[in-house]
């Protein structure tokens, strides 16, 4: 049954959830000033409220790569122009969303998008057209399997499907498979596609049958997907568009009854199975919130209603477009996501002029069961991206085994991993010192002022040792081991 406006004002006054906004004005009222930089976004004013946070003061790297604390170490797994695939060609640029599977006999399974948009000729590394798992012959995207041995010192990589487009981030499943997003729009026709795109594929690290034939699941709807995950105990998956003109949606698929997942299960579904929706969110007072950049304060809580979509294939007009002012909550470049506390954490990258309330990142947490969504971090509008120490444009996510979260940036300027605690502190990880030069990043890069290729597909090994992270531009895989501790809340 629908989340009533009255209904979630009146439970959140018995309840107890945490609504935020000073005295007399709520943090979505119009004109809200965005966050400044706040004492919780800096390891220095965390060390002052007593707690220990973070790893300490990042160690430049001799080689010009990856700068990490102290007792931190690095291993690049794949490389795009340096390791191969087992068939002979090259790994394939752009690396994106990944997620870590147990292998056989100790080693981990890693599944690695390639986020590769247009033709194949735009691109010297393009995912292989591998026999039987080809989907689109004229797309230059996909994923590949990395196995890397039990104590990391073989690691053998295989096509998992080819022929899709800018493979950007995705989500693993309960059942042990990997789901890929593409992030386009395009239809045969267009940038020289011979077939639609904009869905999601099922991959299945373990068994390389399972993926011959690759078929789209038209259900969960056709946009430009980011990242994917599934509520296990309901059914239902969520997922985040990262779109803009006018900004995108994070939907919900509702699967039909009687339905059970598994592997394999979701290709079988017809192209209208289940319901795809869009959420429609209201603050405690019962006012609609049109965007979600309105809300200016971590530990802001919205309740969530949810709005079928028309016509989730979107033959004639984009999904998001479909809907009037009014009905749907909107935010800008919505993209990481990943599962656990028992709900879908989500990441809004940044906001400008396109949004009501500018901010550089928010990660919000979406309950199932109260079927509420809270701020858990905002960054504040980073003056300076150039210069090191404040963080900005949060990517992909992932849950971390040590709590809180660990986050890849994709802003302007230094690019860095970083964690967030459970209060929304932030701390760094590593940052990425390998400067691109203007060939070789559409941005440019100068000397003076050079340019950083953003994280991404950041995600712990099973067994919670290894932190794995991809370098975008050229193409580069990394696993990251050292002292690991349970990063805290301020008590």
């Amino acid at each position: 049954m629908p989340l009533t406006r009255r209904g979630f004002a009146k439970s959140s006054a018995y309840t107890g959830v945490a609504l935020v906004g000073s005295a007399g004005v709520l943090a979505t009222a119009p004109g809200a000033l965005a966050s400044e930089p706040a004492e919780d976004l800096t390891t220095d004013a965390a060390e002052r409220g007593g707690a220990r946070l973070g790893y300490g003061p990042l160690v430049a790297d001799p080689k010009g790569l990856l700068a990490l604390p102290a007792g931190f170490s690095y291993r690049v797994i794949t490389r795009t122009g340096q390791t191969k695939l087992e068939s002979g060609e090259s790994t394939p640029s752009n690396h994106d969303g990944t997620a870590t599977f147990e292998g056989t006999r100790g080693a981990t399974l890693l599944v690695n998008n390639h986020e590769l948009k247009g033709p194949r000729a735009d691109w010297p590394h393009p995912v292989p057209l591998t026999e039987g798992l080809v989907y689109d012959p004229a797309a230059s995207g996909g994923c590949t399997v990395v196995e890397v041995s039990k104590h990391g010192d073989h690691v053998t990589e295989w096509v998992g499907i080819a022929g899709t487009s800018t493979n950007c981030a995705g989500g693993s499943t309960p059942w042990g498979t990997w789901l890929t997003c593409e992030e386009t729009e395009d239809k045969a026709g267009k940038n020289g596609m011979t077939k639609d795109h904009g869905y999601v594929f099922e991959v299945d690290p373990h068994d390389r049958r399972a993926n011959r034939d690759p078929k789209p699941i038209k259900a969960l709807g056709r946009y430009a997907h980011e990242a994917v995950v599934v509520d296990s105990k309901r059914g239902h998956l969520y997922l985040t568009e990262d779109a803009s003109g006018p900004n995108g949606l994070f939907y919900r698929w509702v699967p039909p009854r009687g339905f059970e997942h598994g592997r394999g299960k979701l290709r079988t579904l017809a192209d209208d199975a289940g319901v795809l929706q869009a959420p429609k969110c209201f603050d405690s007072g019962g006012n609609f919130v049109d965007d979600l950049s309105r809300a200016t304060k971590t530990g802001t809580v919205y309740g969530v209603d949810w709005v079928d979509v028309p016509d989730r294939d979107a033959k004639s007009v984009p999904v998001r477009k479909q809907f009037d002012i009014g009905q749907v909550t909107r935010a800008r470049k919505l993209e990481g996501m990943w599962w656990g506390d028992g709900g879908t954490y989500i990441v809004s990258s940044y906001a400008r002029e396109e949004s009501p309330v500018a901010h550089d990142g928010q990660v919000w947490f979406y309950d199932p069961k109260r079927r509420t969504l809270t701020l858990k971090v905002l960054l504040g509008v980073n003056p300076d991206p150039s210069k090191d120490g404040a963080f900005d444009g949060p990517d992909n996510i992932t849950v971390s085994p040590y709590g809180g979260l660990v986050i890849a940036e994709d802003g302007e300027g230094v690019q860095h991993l970083f964690g967030a605690t459970d209060d929304g502190r932030t701390y760094p990880i590593a940052r990425n010192e390998l400067a691109l030069t203007p060939a070789a990043d559409a941005a440019g890069g100068t000397a003076a002022k050079p340019e950083y290729s953003e994280f991404t597909g950041v995600c712990f090994s099973p067994d919670g040792r290894t932190l794995y992270a991809n370098i975008q531009t050229p193409g580069i895989m990394l696993a990251i081991t050292g002292p690991w501790r349970r990063q805290r809340p301020r008590g």
